[in-house]
């Protein structure tokens, strides 16, 4: 017989649950099977929650599969104020472009929505909150021409939770009033603007494009406003009403015209470029 052994012995590992199989709604709290929150386009299937959606799978969400041409891929943001906080601006910029592999914070192009050629603009709050510098601003105005030119719908989807870029100064401001101008010259030459409004649209971006779609819907729960409920409520010093800045809140108030769901959105946005006759 084999001698026991003086040192004691461990216990079996427990074969616990892989990483990343499962993430804890937001909405909800519940655990829930991520391949079942991806086949619902990243909404959860108990409590219909939106979870964050990059720019690029927004796209593949919306524009019929193989049909999306990108669009002014080239302008590259730079530093012209030489700007720091934590770390140098130009830095932040290197470690933003390779941790979400863009280039800047929107993507621009056309496709088809339903076999509707389109022009298209998505931001992506994954790149310093989604906020308006000089290139995100650059692109939508182009992307605006081109539609102006060409006679497309235009659909800008926003998930911009930071307004215009301070790194950027004057130049991130100018882009509200640049992108603007733009947008009435597309008004004025017959054009449709859908406004699609994501958690969250805030600041310069919700003060400015976000704002001034000829049909503008919204996906549900999502945060919509200039300044944050918080920072409001400091400064006013009074409660807020319940569900302040929330797409159901702005619907109810007229500040939106439609709250629709992730799945449906495709649908709607042709339905309505049909509706309007472009």
């Amino acid at each position: 017989m084999p001698e026991p052994s003086d040192s004691p012995q461990e216990p079996p590992k427990k074969r616990g649950v892989p990483e990343g199989l499962w993430l804890k709604c937001p909405g909800c709290g519940t655990s829930v099977y991520k391949k079942e929150v991806e086949q619902r386009l990243n909404v959860c299937p108990k409590c219909d929650h939106h979870f964050y959606v990059s720019a690029a799978d927004r796209i593949v969400q919306v524009v019929d599969e193989g049909t999306f041409e990108a669009m002014n891929e080239h302008l590259r943001p730079t530093d012209p104020l030489e700007f720091s906080d934590r770390k140098r601006y130009a830095e932040r910029l290197v470690g933003e472009q390779k941790r979400t592999g863009l280039s800047d914070a929107a993507i621009t192009g056309t496709g088809m929505i339903r076999a509707r050629r389109v022009a298209l603009a998505v931001t992506d709050s994954a790149f310093i909150m989604g906020s308006m510098g000089s290139v995100v601003g650059e692109r939508l105005a182009r992307l605006i021409e081109h539609a102006t030119t060409q006679d497309l719908p235009l659909i800008i989807i926003s998930a911009s939770g930071g307004g215009a870029r301070m790194h950027e100064g004057i130049l991130s401001l100018m882009q509200m009033a640049k992108v603007s101008a733009a947008l009435a010259r597309y008004d004025k030459a017959g054009g449709l603007f859908i406004s699609v409004l994501t958690n969250p649209t805030m600041g310069g971006v919700a003060a400015s494009f976000a704002s001034l779609g000829d049909l503008v819907f919204a996906e549900p729960k999502a945060l919509i406003g200039f300044a944050g409920p918080r920072t409001i409520k400091a400064t006013i010093g009074i409660e807020l009403p319940e569900g302040f800045q929330t797409s159901e809140f702005l619907l109810e108030h007229g500040y939106i015209d439609r709250i629709v769901p992730r799945k449906h959105l495709k649908t709607e946005i042709a339905r309505a470029i049909d509706y309007c006759g472009k």
